[in-house]
């Protein structure tokens, strides 16, 4: 019959029946300690030994308060030739916990181990509730003028490949400041072992399966958007309702920002460009002016546009790499929450799925007793106590997730504060650092404009 098939869940890959096999001993593996139980914020039973010391998920997250891990990239270098060829980094970590072997120590890494790396994390936690840092954006024109150019030519790359080395470096130490993600058996394996790693499957800019989760990801986004969650906590739904409508008015009005300091560091580099033009305007006059003086004047007065040029050309980069690189890696980051709350609506939408074949199930099962059929009766028991298994174990991930999504949320506001302001300040040093000297180089030519007689 019709009613006896059952329907495909909202999103197949999300596997409700798999949730225990998933969770299994994940943190105990990424602290190196059988861990007992879980409080609300954890995600369920982890198998340990009776002896076990019982450690709760927010103990770690203190224990790791006074802790640190330091990650520089540094050093990249281009290895093979032709299409063949990547860039590889040095990463070097500094790090005063002991659960690293080393309080220094440093590998060489490609930008397809630190995808692979970001991916493993999103398989894990995701679904968790927790936000994992994105990974830097592949670009296929940067790599492909890197991959064909010769030595000679290497230097046209070289901004490229900076501002990779830097997104690399930012990825790394946001992760490692996460008192989970930081801790992370793949990630520590990134940072300390010395020795290749697995080739990351996936990770090619435009590879069919990463064309297809494109197109997956975009239709999940569509109708993730379009769902409508009617929760039974009206001020938790509430809450993830408002939160959502903020993070999408700080994407828009971040991406608004961000697009003006871009347009503001292109005027910076034509005003150094213009600058420069009436630089070599006013020593060419110089050379063709017959009054001492002002010869001298103009003369001194080329030199000096020559070094308002470097400022404003070093203003151009301050602004970029304070400044636009910051609001860059939150647009990324905000994309980074969003998922998490779409993760959310998928966890939901099978945990009601399970309920609506848990109502069907009882419903075949109360129509079975009355027809007088007692086999099928039994058989349709176990049916409806394994959905009421499945109902309660989504009901669980879904609360969950909820509370993780929160308080990873109360982590994200602190840190967006605090880098916020430490950045605005830096910026506004650095301003005030080159209108200083702009003000001395036009100080000391002043008496000589004042000598032209």
């Amino acid at each position: 019959m019709a009613d006896d098939r059952e329907p495909p869940p909202l999103f197949n890959n999300v596997e409700i029946d798999q949730r225990d096999d998933d969770n299994e001993d994940l943190f105990s593996s990424a602290i190196d300690v059988d861990v007992g139980v879980l409080d609300g914020d954890g995600q369920g039973p982890f198998n340990g030994t009776s002896e076990a010391p019982k450690l709760h998920l927010s103990q770690l997250e203190k224990e790791c308060g006074d802790q640190f891990i330091e990650v520089t990239v540094t050093e990249p270098q281009k290895l093979g030739e032709g299409m063949g060829a990547y860039v590889a980094y040095k990463v070097i970590t500094k790090t005063n916990m002991p659960i690293f072997r080393k309080r220094s120590f440093s590998v060489m890494r490609r930008f397809s181990d630190f995808l692979g790396l970001h991916d493993k994390l999103v398989e894990k936690y995701l679904r968790m509730g927790r936000i994992i840092p994105p990974a830097p954006e592949k670009s296929v024109i940067g790599m492909t003028k890197i991959k064909m150019s010769n030595q000679a030519e290497q230097g046209s790359s070289a901004e490229f490949v900076e501002k990779r080395r830097a997104s690399l470096e930012r990825y790394l130490n946001r992760t490692a400041a996460h008192p989970i993600l930081g801790v992370d058996p793949d990630f520590r394996e990134f940072l300390e072992t010395d020795m290749e790693l697995p080739k990351a499957t996936n990770t090619s800019a435009l590879s069919g399966a990463g064309v297809m989760r494109l197109f997956n990801k975009v239709g999940e986004t569509v109708n993730k958007i379009t769902y409508k969650m009617d929760e039974s906590d009206p001020e938790e739904q509430q809450w993830f309702e408002e939160k959502t409508q903020q993070i999408e008015n700080l994407d828009t009005q971040l991406r608004k920002l961000h697009a003006s300091v871009e347009t503001l560091v292109l005027h910076r580099k034509d005003l150094a460009l213009l600058t420069s033009a009436f630089a070599k305007s006013a020593a060419m006059l110089s050379n063709c002016e017959e009054h001492t003086s002002l010869s001298r004047a103009l003369s001194q007065l080329a030199e000096v546009e020559e070094k308002v040029e470097a400022l404003h050309n070093e203003q151009a980069n301050a602004d970029f790499s304070v400044l636009c690189e910051l609001l860059k890696d939150y647009i990324a980051l905000i994309g980074a929450i969003k998922e998490v709350f779409h993760e959310r609506v998928k966890v939901y939408q099978n945990w009601q799925h399970s309920q609506q074949m848990l109502n069907k199930r009882r419903e075949q099962k109360a129509k079975l007793e009355l027809s007088g059929k007692p086999d099928k009766g039994n058989q349709a028991s176990v049916e409806v106590v394994e959905w009421e298994a499945k109902v309660d174990r989504g009901q669980e991930e879904f609360d969950n997730i909820s509370k993780m999504i929160k308080k990873e949320m109360e982590r994200f506001e602190v840190n967006r504060v605090k880098d916020f302001k430490a950045i605005i300040i830096q910026y506004l040093e650095n301003l005030m650092t080159h209108q200083q000297q702009l003000i001395k180089y036009w100080e000391a030519f002043l008496p000589e404009a004042k000598a032209i007689a």
